[in-house]
């Protein structure tokens, strides 16, 4: 087991990327808080991981509220005597052009994928140096690197993401504490599917963007819980301040098509 006797905080754990991550953490020994503000779907993670005999617990947590998020972090420390791995998983997309943002949605969304970040950090890091160490792990996004239509706020968040990371990485080495972050590509999760159903032609958005993907298929998120896990694991103990990509091949290049390959190419 690549995670016995680690404990994990995993935050948007109630679906998509942080419910794989958390599911596969907690098979490879380590105990789990799975956080996340739905408590229905977040006990249904508890629930997998206990049937598959590993240990969790819930706390319902808005990520972005900084009581809420300290005694996420001590009350893990409380429960398990100690925190070895935090996965700031949490996210939200807005998909709107900047001028049609209100400032409630702008806040809201950096309040969920980068304030999170900052108040998980700063209560988690003095637990980890009295410890010895420990890893952090951030969700960024292949638009951490690139621009990406009609989500100015989103994208601007996630790269804010990975240079905080980067940051971080050299503020804690020190310390023994690595801070790396994970950057999917086009993953399919619940969050994408209502994104696509919103877009009036389904099978049109699915096709468009597979045919973008050279591997061509969407990711899982047990394809990114397994890097993930990687991550956070002692496999990576010569890995800080990276932006790990997981997106299928997509930014290998600017002018890939699927539908430009031939069948005698395939």
């Amino acid at each position: 087991m690549r995670l016995k006797d680690k404990v994990a905080i995993v935050t948007g754990a109630a679906r998509g990327i942080g419910r794989a991550s958390a599911i596969l953490f907690a098979k490879e020994g380590a105990k789990v808080t799975v956080a996340d503000n739905r408590a229905d779907l977040g006990q249904e993670t508890v629930r997998l991981i206990e049937e598959a005999g590993g240990q969790a617990r819930f706390v319902l947590t808005d990520v972005a509220d900084e009581k809420q998020v300290r005694a996420l972090v001590d009350g893990t420390v409380a429960e398990w005597g100690k925190l070895d791995i935090l996965f700031n998983n949490a996210g939200i997309v807005l998909v709107k052009f900047l001028e049609d943002t209100t400032v409630a949605e702008w806040d809201r969304l950096m309040g969920v994928n980068l304030k999170s970040i900052f108040l998980s950090v700063k209560y988690a890091v003095p637990h980890m140096k009295r410890q010895g160490g420990g890893v952090i792990l951030n969700t960024a996004s292949i638009g951490s690197f690139i621009g990406q239509y009609k989500t100015p706020a989103y994208i601007a968040s996630k790269g804010a993401v990975m240079l905080l990371t980067k940051s971080l990485a050299l503020d804690y080495g020190a310390d023994n504490i690595r801070v790396n972050c994970i950057c999917p590509g086009i993953t399919d999760t619940p969050m994408l599917r209502e994104h696509i159903e919103a877009s009036g032609d389904p099978a049109a958005v699915i096709r468009e963007r597979t045919a973008r993907v050279p591997i061509g298929r969407f990711l899982t998120p047990e394809d990114l819980a397994r890097a993930a896990l990687y991550l956070v694991s002692d496999e990576s103990e010569g890995v800080t301040g990276a932006a790990h990509l997981v997106d299928g091949g997509i930014l290998a290049g600017c002018e890939y098509d699927g539908r430009w390959v031939t069948k005698a190419q395939k």
